[in-house]
Protein backbone atom coordinates (compact mmCIF):
# COMPACT_ATOMS: atom_id res chain seq x y z
CA UNK A 1 0.00 0.00 0.00
CA UNK A 2 2.73 2.21 0.75
CA UNK A 3 4.47 1.41 -2.47
CA UNK A 4 1.08 2.48 -4.04
CA UNK A 5 0.86 5.60 -2.49
CA UNK A 6 4.25 6.41 -3.73
CA UNK A 7 3.40 6.01 -7.24
CA UNK A 8 -0.32 7.77 -6.75
CA UNK A 9 1.05 10.74 -5.07
CA UNK A 10 3.19 11.10 -8.16
CA UNK A 11 0.43 11.69 -9.83
CA UNK A 12 -1.45 13.84 -8.36
CA UNK A 13 1.24 16.21 -7.39
CA UNK A 14 1.78 16.32 -11.35
CA UNK A 15 -1.95 17.46 -11.50
CA UNK A 16 -1.66 20.30 -8.56
CA UNK A 17 1.37 21.57 -10.31
CA UNK A 18 -0.33 22.01 -13.72
CA UNK A 19 -3.35 22.90 -12.46
CA UNK A 20 -1.83 25.76 -10.32
CA UNK A 21 0.57 27.41 -13.40
CA UNK A 22 -2.91 26.59 -15.75
CA UNK A 23 -5.40 28.33 -13.45
CA UNK A 24 -3.21 31.42 -12.66
CA UNK A 25 -2.35 32.09 -17.17
CA UNK A 26 -5.92 31.99 -17.40
CA UNK A 27 -7.49 33.84 -14.65
CA UNK A 28 -4.88 36.23 -15.95
CA UNK A 29 -5.46 36.43 -19.36
CA UNK A 30 -9.13 35.85 -19.04
CA UNK A 31 -9.22 39.47 -17.57
CA UNK A 32 -6.94 41.10 -20.08
CA UNK A 33 -8.29 39.27 -23.46
CA UNK A 34 -11.50 39.70 -21.57
CA UNK A 35 -13.29 35.94 -22.45
CA UNK A 36 -16.08 34.66 -19.78
CA UNK A 37 -15.28 30.90 -21.42
CA UNK A 38 -11.55 30.98 -20.36
CA UNK A 39 -12.00 32.70 -17.18
CA UNK A 40 -14.97 29.72 -16.34
CA UNK A 41 -11.78 27.46 -17.40
CA UNK A 42 -9.36 28.79 -15.12
CA UNK A 43 -12.04 28.99 -11.58
CA UNK A 44 -12.86 24.98 -12.91
CA UNK A 45 -8.93 24.69 -12.86
CA UNK A 46 -8.60 26.38 -9.55
CA UNK A 47 -11.08 24.25 -7.90
CA UNK A 48 -9.29 21.00 -9.21
CA UNK A 49 -6.25 21.85 -7.67
CA UNK A 50 -8.54 21.76 -4.29
CA UNK A 51 -9.54 18.90 -5.24
CA UNK A 52 -6.27 17.40 -6.24
CA UNK A 53 -4.94 18.34 -3.25
CA UNK A 54 -7.85 16.71 -1.26
CA UNK A 55 -7.50 13.83 -3.50
CA UNK A 56 -3.41 13.56 -2.37
CA UNK A 57 -4.55 13.70 2.01
CA UNK A 58 -6.76 10.71 0.71
CA UNK A 59 -4.54 8.52 -0.25
CA UNK A 60 -2.16 9.36 2.37
CA UNK A 61 -4.89 8.81 4.68
CA UNK A 62 -5.45 5.00 3.02
CA UNK A 63 -2.29 3.93 3.40
CA UNK A 64 -2.01 3.96 7.10
CA UNK A 65 -2.52 0.28 8.52
CA UNK A 66 -5.39 -1.25 10.46
CA UNK A 67 -6.03 -0.21 14.20
CA UNK A 68 -8.09 -0.52 17.24
CA UNK A 69 -11.03 1.24 15.73
CA UNK A 70 -10.34 0.84 11.96
CA UNK A 71 -10.25 -3.04 11.93
CA UNK A 72 -10.16 -2.88 7.98
CA UNK A 73 -7.69 -0.41 7.60
CA UNK A 74 -7.92 3.27 6.32
CA UNK A 75 -8.72 2.36 2.40
CA UNK A 76 -11.90 4.00 2.10
CA UNK A 77 -10.45 7.67 2.62
CA UNK A 78 -9.66 7.50 -0.91
CA UNK A 79 -13.69 7.49 -1.86
CA UNK A 80 -14.27 9.90 1.30
CA UNK A 81 -11.65 12.23 -0.47
CA UNK A 82 -13.40 11.66 -4.40
CA UNK A 83 -16.65 12.40 -2.63
CA UNK A 84 -15.17 16.09 -1.18
CA UNK A 85 -14.00 16.48 -4.76
CA UNK A 86 -17.29 16.35 -6.49
CA UNK A 87 -18.72 18.89 -3.59
CA UNK A 88 -16.04 21.35 -4.64
CA UNK A 89 -16.83 20.98 -8.38
CA UNK A 90 -20.59 20.99 -8.42
CA UNK A 91 -20.07 24.90 -6.68
CA UNK A 92 -17.99 26.04 -8.70
CA UNK A 93 -20.12 24.48 -11.71
CA UNK A 94 -23.13 26.37 -10.30
CA UNK A 95 -21.25 29.63 -10.20
CA UNK A 96 -19.94 29.48 -13.97
CA UNK A 97 -23.73 28.37 -15.64
CA UNK A 98 -25.02 31.62 -13.50
CA UNK A 99 -22.66 33.26 -14.73
CA UNK A 100 -22.70 32.15 -17.71
CA UNK A 101 -26.73 32.88 -18.06
CA UNK A 102 -26.13 35.88 -16.94
CA UNK A 103 -24.14 37.39 -19.56
CA UNK A 104 -26.16 35.70 -22.37
CA UNK A 105 -29.29 37.86 -21.05
CA UNK A 106 -27.73 40.68 -20.30
CA UNK A 107 -26.28 40.19 -23.83
CA UNK A 108 -22.67 40.94 -22.52
CA UNK A 109 -20.77 39.73 -25.07
CA UNK A 110 -16.48 40.08 -24.78
CA UNK A 111 -13.79 40.07 -27.60
CA UNK A 112 -11.15 37.71 -26.44
CA UNK A 113 -8.40 37.45 -29.11
CA UNK A 114 -5.50 35.52 -29.91
CA UNK A 115 -4.02 35.73 -26.73
CA UNK A 116 -7.25 33.46 -24.86
CA UNK A 117 -7.42 31.17 -28.03
CA UNK A 118 -3.79 30.12 -27.55
CA UNK A 119 -3.81 29.46 -24.01
CA UNK A 120 -6.96 27.48 -24.22
CA UNK A 121 -5.68 25.44 -26.71
CA UNK A 122 -2.00 24.45 -25.10
CA UNK A 123 -3.76 24.10 -21.87
CA UNK A 124 -5.68 21.39 -24.27
CA UNK A 125 -3.72 19.52 -24.69
CA UNK A 126 -0.98 20.09 -21.87
CA UNK A 127 -4.04 18.65 -19.51
CA UNK A 128 -4.61 15.52 -22.57
CA UNK A 129 -1.31 14.36 -21.33
CA UNK A 130 -1.78 14.84 -17.52
CA UNK A 131 -4.89 12.57 -18.29
CA UNK A 132 -3.05 9.57 -20.01
CA UNK A 133 -0.44 9.55 -17.48
CA UNK A 134 -2.63 9.45 -14.71
CA UNK A 135 -5.34 6.99 -16.06
CA UNK A 136 -2.93 4.71 -17.21
CA UNK A 137 -1.15 4.91 -13.06
CA UNK A 138 -4.72 4.41 -11.74
CA UNK A 139 -4.94 1.15 -13.98
CA UNK A 140 -1.60 -0.09 -12.75
CA UNK A 141 -1.78 0.93 -8.91
CA UNK A 142 -5.59 0.28 -9.43
CA UNK A 143 -6.87 3.37 -7.47
CA UNK A 144 -9.89 4.45 -7.77
CA UNK A 145 -9.26 8.59 -6.36
CA UNK A 146 -6.56 9.04 -8.87
CA UNK A 147 -8.85 7.17 -11.68
CA UNK A 148 -11.46 9.94 -10.98
CA UNK A 149 -8.83 12.74 -10.84
CA UNK A 150 -7.40 11.35 -14.33
CA UNK A 151 -11.38 11.69 -15.57
CA UNK A 152 -11.42 14.83 -14.36
CA UNK A 153 -8.17 15.90 -16.07
CA UNK A 154 -9.41 14.22 -19.47
CA UNK A 155 -12.94 16.63 -18.99
CA UNK A 156 -10.72 19.62 -18.20
CA UNK A 157 -8.54 18.94 -21.67
CA UNK A 158 -12.03 19.08 -23.10
CA UNK A 159 -13.22 22.26 -21.46
CA UNK A 160 -10.18 23.94 -22.71
CA UNK A 161 -10.84 23.03 -25.86
CA UNK A 162 -14.33 23.94 -25.88
CA UNK A 163 -13.35 27.38 -24.57
CA UNK A 164 -10.98 27.66 -27.43
CA UNK A 165 -14.09 27.01 -29.99
CA UNK A 166 -15.92 29.58 -27.99
CA UNK A 167 -12.94 32.40 -28.17
CA UNK A 168 -11.95 32.13 -32.00
CA UNK A 169 -15.81 32.01 -32.65
CA UNK A 170 -16.28 35.79 -32.01
CA UNK A 171 -13.37 36.30 -34.88
CA UNK A 172 -16.19 35.46 -37.17
CA UNK A 173 -18.40 37.64 -35.55
CA UNK A 174 -20.18 35.07 -33.68
CA UNK A 175 -19.88 37.04 -30.15
CA UNK A 176 -22.16 35.38 -28.18
CA UNK A 177 -20.33 32.00 -28.56
CA UNK A 178 -17.78 32.78 -26.07
CA UNK A 179 -20.75 33.18 -23.05
CA UNK A 180 -22.33 29.97 -24.63
CA UNK A 181 -19.37 27.99 -24.14
CA UNK A 182 -18.70 29.37 -20.71
CA UNK A 183 -22.56 27.91 -19.90
CA UNK A 184 -21.06 24.08 -21.57
CA UNK A 185 -18.11 24.52 -19.64
CA UNK A 186 -20.01 24.91 -16.19
CA UNK A 187 -22.57 21.67 -17.49
CA UNK A 188 -19.30 19.72 -18.10
CA UNK A 189 -17.76 20.41 -14.96
CA UNK A 190 -21.51 19.64 -13.05
CA UNK A 191 -21.58 15.99 -15.19
CA UNK A 192 -18.16 15.21 -14.10
CA UNK A 193 -18.88 16.06 -10.41
CA UNK A 194 -21.96 13.48 -10.80
CA UNK A 195 -19.69 10.68 -12.16
CA UNK A 196 -17.37 11.31 -9.39
CA UNK A 197 -20.31 11.24 -6.75
CA UNK A 198 -22.17 8.76 -8.34
CA UNK A 199 -19.05 6.33 -7.96
CA UNK A 200 -17.67 7.03 -4.72
CA UNK A 201 -20.98 6.79 -2.89
CA UNK A 202 -22.13 3.31 -4.89
CA UNK A 203 -18.65 2.47 -3.02
CA UNK A 204 -18.69 3.61 -0.25
CA UNK A 205 -22.47 2.28 0.31
CA UNK A 206 -21.24 -1.26 -0.18
CA UNK A 207 -22.63 -1.32 -4.21
CA UNK A 208 -21.28 -4.19 -5.74
CA UNK A 209 -21.00 -5.59 -9.66
CA UNK A 210 -23.20 -7.78 -10.03
CA UNK A 211 -21.34 -9.04 -13.02
CA UNK A 212 -18.39 -9.99 -10.79
CA UNK A 213 -20.57 -11.64 -8.69
CA UNK A 214 -21.68 -14.09 -11.56
CA UNK A 215 -17.97 -14.32 -12.16
CA UNK A 216 -16.88 -15.35 -8.77
CA UNK A 217 -19.86 -18.01 -8.66
CA UNK A 218 -18.77 -19.52 -12.24
CA UNK A 219 -15.31 -20.16 -10.93
CA UNK A 220 -16.01 -21.41 -7.53
CA UNK A 221 -18.34 -24.16 -8.98
CA UNK A 222 -15.74 -24.90 -11.37
CA UNK A 223 -13.88 -26.50 -7.78
CA UNK A 224 -15.31 -30.45 -8.14
CA UNK A 225 -15.50 -29.97 -4.68
CA UNK A 226 -18.16 -27.75 -4.58
CA UNK A 227 -21.85 -28.71 -4.64
CA UNK A 228 -23.60 -25.13 -4.67
CA UNK A 229 -22.40 -22.03 -3.82
CA UNK A 230 -24.75 -18.87 -2.19
CA UNK A 231 -24.73 -15.79 -0.06
CA UNK A 232 -21.73 -14.28 -2.08
CA UNK A 233 -21.22 -10.54 -1.42
CA UNK A 234 -18.77 -8.22 -2.26
CA UNK A 235 -17.62 -4.81 -0.98
CA UNK A 236 -14.53 -2.66 -2.13
CA UNK A 237 -12.41 -1.39 0.19
CA UNK A 238 -9.50 1.26 -1.01
CA UNK A 239 -7.90 -1.04 -4.45
CA UNK A 240 -8.88 -4.45 -2.98
CA UNK A 241 -11.94 -6.65 -3.43
CA UNK A 242 -13.53 -8.41 -0.14
CA UNK A 243 -15.82 -11.23 -0.84
CA UNK A 244 -17.93 -13.26 1.44
CA UNK A 245 -19.53 -16.42 0.43
CA UNK A 246 -21.25 -19.55 1.39
CA UNK A 247 -19.81 -22.88 -0.54
CA UNK A 248 -21.94 -26.21 0.08
CA UNK A 249 -20.03 -29.59 0.25
CA UNK A 250 -20.04 -33.38 0.63
CA UNK A 251 -21.13 -33.72 4.27
CA UNK A 252 -19.18 -36.92 4.56
CA UNK A 253 -15.34 -35.43 3.58
CA UNK A 254 -13.36 -34.60 7.03
CA UNK A 255 -12.42 -30.77 7.98
CA UNK A 256 -9.13 -30.90 6.18
CA UNK A 257 -10.69 -32.02 3.07
CA UNK A 258 -13.20 -28.77 3.22
CA UNK A 259 -10.82 -26.78 4.08
CA UNK A 260 -8.43 -27.93 0.61
CA UNK A 261 -11.47 -27.24 -1.12
CA UNK A 262 -11.91 -23.04 0.33
CA UNK A 263 -7.75 -22.72 -0.26
CA UNK A 264 -8.39 -23.84 -4.07
CA UNK A 265 -11.38 -21.64 -4.56
CA UNK A 266 -9.18 -18.71 -2.96
CA UNK A 267 -6.14 -19.44 -5.74
CA UNK A 268 -8.80 -19.46 -8.46
CA UNK A 269 -10.46 -16.13 -7.63
CA UNK A 270 -6.78 -14.57 -7.31
CA UNK A 271 -5.54 -16.30 -9.94
CA UNK A 272 -8.14 -15.19 -12.50
CA UNK A 273 -9.65 -12.02 -10.69
CA UNK A 274 -7.10 -10.67 -8.99
CA UNK A 275 -9.29 -10.99 -5.53
CA UNK A 276 -6.51 -11.61 -2.40
CA UNK A 277 -9.46 -11.11 0.45
CA UNK A 278 -12.15 -13.97 0.78
CA UNK A 279 -13.65 -15.48 3.07
CA UNK A 280 -15.74 -18.82 2.80
CA UNK A 281 -18.20 -20.24 4.93
CA UNK A 282 -18.49 -24.16 4.47
CA UNK A 283 -22.20 -25.66 5.00
CA UNK A 284 -23.31 -29.46 4.83
CA UNK A 285 -24.79 -30.05 1.25
CA UNK A 286 -28.09 -31.49 1.50
CA UNK A 287 -30.89 -32.16 -1.67
CA UNK A 288 -33.78 -31.69 0.09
Amino acid sequence: MEHAFKKGSRGVTLSIIVYLILSIAKLTVSFVADSHALRADGLNNSTDVLSSIVVFIGLKIAVKPADHNHRYGHARAEMIASLIASFIMVSVSIQVMTQAVTNLINKNYPEPGLLAFWTAVISGIVLFFVYQYNYKLSQKIKSNALKAASLDNRADSLISFAAAFGIIGTTFGLYWLDSVLSLFVGILIFYTAYQTFSHASHTLSDGFDPEMIKKIKQLTLIDPGTKHVSDIRGRTVGNQVMIDMIIYVDPNITVKEGHDITDRIEHILFDQLEIEYVTIHVEPYSKT
